[in-house]
């Protein structure tokens, strides 16, 4: 049987597929699609390597199991529209068939229409949000907020609503069934598995009904303010900036077959995963989980997880996707793995070289110090700027030297135009 993920370089977002069943009748799960610049060099060659090694016909559709964007994201989501546009431009038979579809609109999640919320993303942002393209620094740094990750986090998934619109556009077309299993209604954590198929199950760990009914209030009230008060939508954005708004929205899933597990999580938050995997069972209050791949939370940002979230799920396999930019992998999450597996035997997995993470993670570093420079020239922070940027206190590859590897413990890094696949059981073979 064959249980294996498929991690493809996405830049700074996720791209993952996922393989299961038998070499007779195999599965295939594809789980976000990264953001621009991933689907064509990255995604669709791979797929065209699927559909050689399964030995289709060109008029034969590559068979898609279940197709997942995790949340509302452009780094997660952009590739996923750019393989729905290929698809309802074809003409002839598709190259790919999804079966079904799993995703959680903003618009469904927070209740609202989503014309109106395109309406306001426009005239918020501009016209160039309408094709989901971040704010630029300047809006970001308008914001009253001294946390540009979380300004910018919660930034993009507004600019994003019209992405998860457009989407859910090309879903109706392409007739692919929206969140099947649950009757088209929002995917949400439950202990009860929801079958894929070829003896493939996904449990369900978040987002959590409760963190979504809070979210639509969030929303609501912010809607609220801005008509009773007559302001501006950036004035009161702060009332919405939140770590909450892209984390809590995450579909997280707990993958299972023949005997082996992966703990699939999005952006969500590590706390709320722990919440989450209590709310299934799959773990005591204060206990335990061990599973055999975990793809770490948000590229390996430091502000989603604490050292309890490593100390309470281990796992063989540690997946960490992303690039360097807005500076993930970061140096404290791996760390924080270091600390709590000591000398036990794990393979570590990035998506890009080391020195190409730092390169990049350098550049994030001095463009966010010389915007809080900036903040406290002008008086709209009283934090200190950041240090200047040290090799060796803040590069990943002085972590590693001074980290050595125990015995069993393995650093793998994913090598371009190459398949890096983490088999769980047989062996996939391409």
């Amino acid at each position: 049987m064959i249980f294996s993920l498929d991690v493809r370089r996405a830049r700074k977002g996720d791209c993952l597929l996922l393989h299961f069943g038998s070499t007779d009748t195999p599965g295939l799960v594809m789980i976000d699609g990264g953001p621009k610049s991933v689907y064509r060099p990255h995604l669709r060659p791979r797929l065209m390597e699927i559909r050689e090694a399964r030995g289709l016909e060109a008029h034969q559709p590559l068979p898609v199991d279940l197709l997942m964007v995790s949340h509302v994201d452009d780094d997660h989501i952009q590739g996923i529209l750019d393989f729905t546009n290929e698809l309802r431009e074809a003409v002839g038979s598709p190259f790919v068939r999804v079966s079904r579809f799993w995703h959680n609109s903003f618009d469904a999640i927070i209740g609202k229409n989503p014309v109106e919320l395109t309406a306001g993303v426009a005239a918020q942002f501009g016209p160039a949000s309408l094709e989901g393209d971040l704010p630029d620094d300047a809006t970001i740094e308008g914001v009253d907020d001294e946390d540009p990750e979380v300004a910018e986090s919660t930034l993009k998934v507004l600019a994003s609503i019209v992405q998860g619109f457009r989407l859910r556009l090309d879903a109706e077309a392409l007739e692919m069934p929206l969140n099947p299993q649950v009757s088209g209604k929002l995917i949400m954590a439950s202990n009860q598995p929801l079958g894929v198929t070829s003896g493939l199950t996904f449990t369900v760990a978040g987002p959590m009904h409760p963190e979504l009914l809070k979210l639509q209030k969030k929303h609501d009230d912010w809607l609220k303010e801005l008509k009773e008060e007559g302001k501006k939508p950036e004035d009161v954005l702060s009332a919405f900036v939140d770590r909450s708004v892209p984390n809590l929205s995450s579909i997280v899933v707990l993958a299972k077959a023949g005997g082996k597990t992966m703990l699939l999580t999005g952006d969500a938050r590590g706390d709320k995963i722990l919440e989450g995997l209590e709310a299934i069972n799959a773990i005591t209050a204060g206990g335990t989980l061990h599973v055999d791949l975990l793809k770490v939370p948000h590229h390996g940002s430091s502000n989603n997880v604490a050292p309890t979230f490593f100390e309470r799920i281990t796992a063989d396999h540690y997946v960490f996707s992303g690039d360097g930019e807005h500076g993930n992998p970061e140096r404290e999450t791996l760390a924080m793995l270091f600390d709590a597996r000591g000398s036990k035997p794990f393979d570590l997995h990035l998506t890009y070289p080391i020195d190409e993470i730092d390169v990049e993670r350098k550049k994030d570093w001095e463009k966010e110090q010389a915007k809080e420079e900036k903040r406290k020239a002008n008086g709209t922070s009283s934090k200190e700027p950041r240090e200047d940027w040290s090799p060796a206190k803040h590069s990943l590859a002085t972590f590693f030297a001074s980290h050595p590897l125990a015995a069993g413990q393995t650093l793998h890094v994913m090598q371009e135009e190459q398949p890096h696949v983490i088999d769980l059981l047989d062996e996939l073979g391409f």
